[in-house]
C-alpha cells in the first residue's frame, strides 16, 4: 500500500481540524494509507513515504525559516516547495496585482521602516501570519495605537501590513473558494473577523464564522483566472478567499499552503482530493 505523509503541526490534528479524519477515511477507500505526521518531529521518516501532502501545518508562522528548510528537504511535496516558499508570505499580494489581478489594496510596511495609514477604517496585520492572528481593524483615530501595533510586529521580526477595511465583509462576509486538482469544488462564507476582541477569536469561534454559500459564477470566473496562471496551474488544491469591493471582486488572500478545505460541507470533495492524490502517485511512478 501506498504511504501519504499528511504534514500537520499537533499530533491530535485529527481531532483538532475537521478535514483530517475525512481525508484519512478517503485516502483508506482509494488504496492509500495515510498518517498523521508533526511536520517539525525530527523523529519522522519522511523518506519512507511516497508523497507528503501538506495540510494543517498552522504553527509555521512562528518559524517560517524552519518551515521552509524542512519543506525544502521534502523531495515528494504538495503543494510543492516553490508555492509553498510563495504563498506564506502576503508580499505576494503585490506580485498578483503586478499580474493585472485586483486585490484589497495593501501597503507593506517592512522591518525599519515607518507606517503610512489610509483615511477611513484600516487593517494591520503580519504578512506571514494565519486567520486573524496578530491582525486588528483600525479607526481614523487610533493611528496612534495602530503605530504601537506595527512597532510590536516589528520587535518580533515580522514586516506589517496595512489595507483599507472592507465595508462589505461586516454584511457579506469573505467568499472562499475551494478548489481540487484545479478544478472548482464549493464554497464557503467566512463572517467578519475583526469586529471581535483578539482573546474572543479562538478555533471555536472561527468555525462558527464559517457556512456554505452559492458561488457566484462571477467568482468563480476570478478564481479560475488566477489559478489558470503560472505558477498556480496544476495544484493538488487551493482556496481563493475574495471580497466584493466597487469594481467587483478582489483577492483577500490565496490560500496556497495549508487552507482548512472544509471538505464537511461537500459529500464528494474527500474523495476527489484523495482520488487527486493517487492520480499524482501514478503520474510520478508512470
Amino acid at each position: 500500500m501506498r504511504r501519504i505523509a499528511i504534514a500537520t503541526s499537533i499530533s491530535d490534528d485529527v481531532n483538532l481540524d475537521p478535514d483530517a479524519q475525512l481525508l484519512l477515511d478517503a485516502l483508506d477507500h482509494a488504496g492509500l494509507e495515510g498518517s498523521m505526521c508533526v511536520w517539525n518531529d525530527p523523529s519522522i521518516p519522511w523518506t519512507d513515504f511516497d508523497l507528503t501532502v501538506i495540510r494543517s501545518t498552522w504553527d509555521y508562522t512562528r518559524d517560517r525559516d524552519g518551515y521552509l528548510a524542512w519543506a525544502r528537504g521534502i523531495e515528494r511535496l504538495l503543494n510543492p516547495y516553490p508555492i509553498i516558499e510563495y504563498s506564506t508570505d502576503k508580499h505576494y499580494l503585490a506580485d498578483l496585482e503586478s499580474r493585472s489581478h485586483r486585490v484589497v489594496p495593501s501597503s507593506f510596511c517592512d522591518v525599519g521602516e515607518a507606517p503610512e495609514f489610509p483615511d477611513g477604517r484600516f487593517v494591520v496585520k503580519p504578512t506571514v501570519g494565519a486567520g486573524s492572528i496578530d491582525a486588528e481593524k483600525y479607526g481614523p483615530d487610533d493611528h496612534e495605537r495602530a503605530a504601537a501595533h506595527v512597532r510590536a510586529l516589528h520587535a518580533s521580526g515580522r514586516d506589517a501590513m496595512i489595507q483599507p477595511y472592507i465595508d462589505s465583509i461586516d454584511e457579506d462576509g469573505e467568499r472562499a473558494l475551494v478548489f481540487i486538482d484545479g478544478t472548482f469544488s464549493h464554497a464557503m462564507t467566512k463572517g467578519a473577523m475583526l469586529n471581535t476582541a483578539a482573546d474572543d477569536r479562538d478555533a471555536l469561534f472561527r468555525r462558527e464564522q464559517m457556512s456554505r454559500a452559492e458561488a457566484e459564477p462571477d467568482a468563480v470566473a476570478f478564481g479560475e483566472a488566477v489559478l489558470r496562471e503560472a505558477p498556480f496551474r496544476d495544484l493538488l488544491y487551493a482556496r481563493v478567499d475574495l471580497v466584493k469591493v466597487p469594481d467587483g471582486w478582489a483577492i483577500m488572500e490565496l490560500e496556497l499552503v495549508e487552507p482548512s478545505l472544509f471538505l464537511a460541507y461537500e459529500e464528494s470533495a474527500p474523495k476527489r482530493l484523495a482520488d487527486a492524490i493517487r492520480s499524482r502517485l501514478h503520474a510520478r511512478r508512470g
